[in-house]
């Protein structure tokens, strides 16, 4: 269980030198750390918070008409789920997945499915063969992903404001081997060279498609997912993908940009390429050439290097071309939330990303923030990762200035409009006292004012505090300080802040 936790409230003048003698004092007695100090950093700018979001393959495919868990991903309010009274994660970001499969056959051609395939990985797609690009024709089936559809309709009903279509491999006919799982090797390019065309023609048919049918706006458009990966393999695969060579990248991206155009989409970003680490995002981009890039309107780059990688190498690269950057894809089977405070906080002091997207919502062994089977279609009961997610996702809000925290367990941002400042902060070693020190804005709020905070122990699920709201903080001049467990994770709200 988490240690207790009382606040201290501001001393009176003059009293700070008797609490640093009571600290000192209670250091000898008990051993614990000393105190700690992060000073926000006030002068600080690193881009303006879109929002975090989740990917709605495969859990929305399965899932599709549950409005609770609608309720639970895409709003801030409470919802019961089972035995669990949820505090919502308020997502404002989705990504939707464009599917590659379809079980007909075309002038005796079908999908080729790999013998490890998991069923509820196959995501359905719209266009079912090569005979019309003509979206109004029987080579088209809309009525496809109606669960996906659904889940991504209800977030928009929402909120959500930032959508993506992605895709995981062309559809199944475009394929060299008409495996959306991948060539036969797996790294070699999977999408036929006369199909590079027809594949941003899929996805821009789709865009068009969700604008006029189903009231969806799509922010971007992204036609690849790990593509410089060797692993997506057809004799072996359990899940969409396909390979792209950089070269076939910087092809299809042109085609990409001028398909949406053509369909009256010239505000529709395209964004790549969603490597699976930083370090091939930041190879990829340097070898796309300025032609392809000069098509892209972002960078997105999955966070599976987690704790390794070039994050500032990457974001100084696509900082410098004037491209926004996204963590579009973060996920790990920790369900204690401890690789994803670590790593989430990383990315937020060295990639920089404007937006932050988790995989999986709901699956099991530790993916999902709800635990679940899609394929069972089972719900079971939110992680200890959620209310450690839900510290950030609650706090740092869409149009917020992200700032330095001052230290390598503190992130920081500002909201100009209501003047509010929030903090997360982890602390990963022994129990200690942190300080957080206001001093550089311009007005630090108003000393003796609350400062609202809430918490989360990072562990087992169910043995500590999750999410916890208490109202025992407050500023002290330019400073406000809490007493942190180890594997504490908190926030903090400081109101009347001015840079």
């Amino acid at each position: 269980m988490r240690a207790c936790s009382s606040q201290r409230t501001p001393f009176a003048a003059g009293a700070d030198a008797f609490r640093v003698v009571l600290l000192t004092l209670a250091l000898a007695v008990t051993g614990a750390a000393a105190d700690s100090t992060s000073t926000i950093d006030a002068t600080s700018n690193y881009g303006t918070w879109e929002g975090w979001g989740v990917s709605l393959a495969w859990w929305a495919a399965a899932f599709g008409t549950r409005t609770d868990l609608a309720d639970v991903f895409f709003t801030t309010k409470t919802t019961t789920l089972g035995s669990q009274s949820l505090p919502g994660l308020g997502f404002t970001v989705a990504r939707y997945n464009a599917g590659a499969c379809s079980w007909n056959s075309y002038q005796g051609s079908s999908m080729v499915v790999s013998p490890d395939m998991i069923a509820s990985r196959q995501m359905h797609g719209f266009w079912l063969d090569w005979a019309s690009t003509d979206t109004t024709s029987s080579s088209w089936n809309w009525t496809a992903d109606a669960n996906q559809v659904a889940m991504m309709r209800a977030a928009v009903a929402r909120g959500v404001n930032k959508l993506e279509l992605f895709s995981n491999s062309p559809m199944w006919w475009m394929c060299v081997n008409h495996n959306p799982s991948g060539s036969n090797d797996g790294s070699s390019d999977n999408l036929q060279s006369w199909n590079y065309q027809q594949h941003a023609v899929y996805l821009a048919s789709v865009a068009a498609y969700a604008a006029k049918n189903w009231g969806v706006s799509f922010t971007s458009v992204e036609p690849f997912n790990e593509p410089s990966a060797d692993w997506w393999n057809g004799q072996t695969g359990t899940q969409e993908g396909c390979h792209f060579d950089v070269a076939t990248q910087a092809a299809v991206i042109p085609y990409m940009r001028s398909e949406l155009d053509s369909r009256g989409l010239t505000g529709v970003i395209v964004s790549a390429s969603d490597e699976n680490t930083y370090d091939e995002a930041k190879a990829t981009f340097a070898s796309l050439g300025s032609t392809a890039v000069a098509k892209l309107g972002r960078v997105n780059v999955h966070g599976y290097q987690y704790g390794s990688g070039s994050r500032d190498g990457l974001y100084a690269e696509v900082a410098a071309a004037g491209l926004a950057l996204w963590n579009s894809e973060y996920g790990e089977d920790d369900a204690t939330g401890a690789e994803l405070a670590s790593n989430l906080i990383l990315d937020l002091i060295w990639l920089h990303p404007t937006a932050w997207v988790y995989w999986q919502a709901l699956d099991g062994s530790g993916w999902g923030l709800v635990d679940g089977d899609n394929d069972a279609k089972t719900v079971g009961a939110a992680s200890q990762k959620y209310f450690v997610l839900a510290l950030f996702t609650r706090h740092i809000l869409p149009g917020m200035r992200i700032l330095g925290g001052g230290s390598d367990n503190v992130v920081a941002a500002y909201d100009a409009t209501a003047h509010r400042l929030a903090i997360v902060a982890v602390n990963w070693g022994s129990a200690q006292y942190i300080n957080f020190d206001l001093s550089g804005f311009s007005t630090p709020g108003t000393s003796g004012a609350l400062v609202r905070r809430w918490s989360t122990l990072i562990g087992t699920t169910g043995a500590g505090d999750q999410y916890v709201a208490r109202n025992d903080t407050y500023l002290s001049g330019s400073k406000f300080w809490s007493y942190f467990a180890t594997n504490m994770a908190m926030a903090f709200e400081v109101d009347n802040v001015v840079l």
